[in-house]
């Protein structure tokens, strides 16, 4: 029996499920029934990951799709890489990575150690695949890494959510600032920001990167530039310049078409946003409450 079915005969009666100690959140398995293999993790009501164990290199949720070209952009496919995840829901990047990318070493830190035993349990990762994983706050992990991380990093991803909101201590200059010096001097880090109507917190997080990395780019949905819908930005930026030539016809192909800002447009997007500091920090917005409901 190969491992995914395994995996779904585990994951399919009564949807496996856990309470979280730290949050208190309500975490459970699904099947995605447009496509077989595949499996939403949903906690507190919103799904913060798709996995599909028959192919770790389908990326269905948009944002992830589109950090998923940052990594192809970043590094050849075949080339290992050292990646650290801050947030780690289903592993569905470090899936991607340890597929597309073998013999990469790669850390991820979640916040709650019942979510990685649903998961690890429910979803195992391939057991090739050199992924270590941290228990504890993203702030604080990453503020601990071993000596031999700093500098030498490829990639560094930033998915924090708690429920379907992203905390406050991981939004600040200080919080990037700290995540800069685990890069290498050509590495890249990648956010995950939801927002909504204005996008005043997407556009105080690329100012608040742009303060950190002298290159930045952002893609986000053409529609959200309208303020027209709740959903996704994802925000790249690097002490060297994105190799992000081909990033524009690669979203613009993707199901849900996105849009690449930098350079000049950037600036505008930007143009009157504060850098957010520890000080003023504060958490992304909610989201409506039938952005994320699944249907039955």
């Amino acid at each position: 029996m190969s491992r995914s079915t395994r995996g779904a005969d585990r994951a399919e009666p009564g949807h496996p499920s856990a309470t979280l100690s730290k949050s208190g959140f309500h975490a459970q398995i699904e099947s995605d029934r447009y496509s077989p293999g595949s499996f939403l993790l949903v906690v507190d009501g919103t799904p913060q990951s798709h996995v599909d164990i028959d192919d770790p290199t389908h990326l269905n949720f948009e944002y992830v799709r589109r950090i998923g070209h940052g990594i192809d952009l970043l590094r050849p496919e075949g080339e290992a890489i050292t990646a650290v995840h801050l947030g780690g829901g289903g592993f569905t990047l470090p899936r991607y990575v340890a597929a597309t990318r073998p013999g990469s070493r790669q850390q991820v830190v979640e916040y709650e150690s019942e979510l990685v035993d649903l998961v690890r349990r429910e979803l195992p990762l391939p057991r090739d695949a050199q992924i270590r994983i941290r228990h504890g706050d993203a702030r604080e992990q990453l503020a601990s890494f071993p000596p031999g991380l700093v500098g030498n990093v490829d990639l560094l991803v930033v998915d924090v959510f708690s429920g379907a909101r992203t905390p406050a201590h991981v939004t600040s200059a200080e919080f990037y600032t700290l995540g800069r010096t685990l890069l290498a001097s050509d590495g890249m880090i990648a956010v995950n920001v939801a927002d909504g109507a204005g996008l005043a917190f997407a556009r105080g997080q690329a100012a608040t990167l742009s303060s950190v990395f002298e290159h930045v780019s952002i893609v986000l949905d053409s529609q959200m530039l309208k303020a027209k819908r709740f959903g996704n930005v994802v925000l790249f930026g690097s002490s060297t310049p994105l190799p992000f030539e081909r990033m524009p016809r690669l979203v613009a192909g993707d199901p849900v078409a996105s849009k690449v800002v930098a350079g000049a447009e950037l600036r505008n997007f930007i143009a009157g946003a504060a850098v957010v500091t520890d000080q003023t920090a504060v958490k992304s917005p909610p989201p409506g409450r039938s952005i994320f409901q699944l249907k039955p």
